[in-house]
């Protein structure tokens, strides 16, 4: 009697611990969705993205963050620390809660509260004036690569006050192909499907994406589109069809009203230059270069393992060989 007392009392316990712990992520998620929504924040949990996310979900990216650091990450404590960051005077930034758990959990006796310590930590982001300028975006073409930088860009949107998508360049018929258009960008065969709503507008040849109207623009040639007509203004646009790779090419979306740079989602050729962040992007001459490569998904997935590698070890030579799904 004793015994199955015990495994009762055992299992009421645990389970109130999980309700508990369900708890807190619920508060978290709210927190993560305010902070995003109203202050422009973006809380990430060891670089994995907290939006949109499930309270299982939550749970199962702190399970994951115990083994990455070897030490408790309590989603008690990030759910707390998220509302001390949202009750401050923070800026736009995108902070890792994941850190700051674990710092707390090292440091959190100097303190008298999760408060203080978010003053302490956070200090230079705290009753700071930072003014974000949005940036119209345009997508030139809307194969794979395009579809899933438009699924991007809508999630980050936030606010709207950073990157927004406003119009789509295709070829063909957009009268036509709209619905179609709308079912790939709902689903994906490799991505599965999009978790937002896509709202077809046929009078206005658009696609509302989470509420953002997304103009879809047919054309032949890249410089003959006036985008001032839809509104756009400054903006920087995503070459992601391949087909166009040197400057002079490239160079033509420049003649079209309304945009001011282009990015180019392939190697570029010539003097192009080729960005990989965490590399090079320091070495960007945002001023005066109107035109970038993104580079390739190769270059993007091993130049920052070949880059420690060779920084601390020094490679002398190698091979590398790539695996594509199709």
């Amino acid at each position: 009697m004793e015994t199955l007392s015990k495994i009762k009392h055992d299992y009421e316990t645990q389970l109130k611990e999980w309700i508990d712990y369900e708890k807190a992520s619920i508060d978290l998620i709210n927190y993560v969705g305010k902070l995003w929504f109203e202050k422009s924040v973006e809380l990430v949990l060891f670089r994995n993205q907290l939006i949109d996310k499930s309270s299982s979900e939550i749970m199962q990216l702190h399970l994951y963050a115990k083994d990455f650091v070897k030490k408790p990450i309590s989603v008690k404590d990030t759910a707390q620390l998220a509302k001390a960051i949202y009750e401050s005077s923070i800026c736009p930034s995108r902070i890792d809660i994941g850190r700051l758990a674990y710092e707390w959990h090292l440091e959190g006796k100097d303190y008298s509260s999760y408060t203080d310590f978010i003053g302490k930590k956070l200090s230079d982001f705290i009753n700071k004036k930072h003014t974000i300028v949005p940036r119209d975006v345009v997508l030139y073409g809307f194969g794979r690569i395009g579809r899933l930088a438009a699924r991007d860009l809508i999630a980050l949107a936030g606010k709207g006050e950073q990157l927004r998508l406003k119009a789509v360049v295709v070829r063909g018929n957009i009268k036509e192909e709209l619905t179609k258009r709308a079912d790939l960008l709902r689903n994906d065969s490799i991505h599965g499907p999009f978790p937002g709503t896509v709202i077809e507008d046929h009078e206005n040849n658009a696609l509302i994406i989470n509420g953002h109207t997304v103009y879809f623009i047919a054309a032949d040639k890249p410089d003959q589109i006036d985008y001032t007509q839809y509104g756009i203004k400054n903006a920087l646009l995503i070459d992601n069809t391949g087909i166009f790779r040197d400057r002079e090419k490239l160079s033509l979306h420049l003649k079209s009203k309304g945009i001011s740079k282009v990015l180019l989602t392939a190697p570029g050729k010539g003097d192009i230059p080729n960005v990989v962040y965490g590399i090079n992007h320091e070495n960007l001459d945002l001023k005066n270069e109107q035109i970038f490569s993104a580079a390739s998904c190769t270059t993007n997935a091993i130049m920052p393992i070949l880059y420690v590698l060779d920084k601390e070890f020094k490679i002398e030579k190698g091979q590398i060989d790539m695996v594509v799904p199709r």
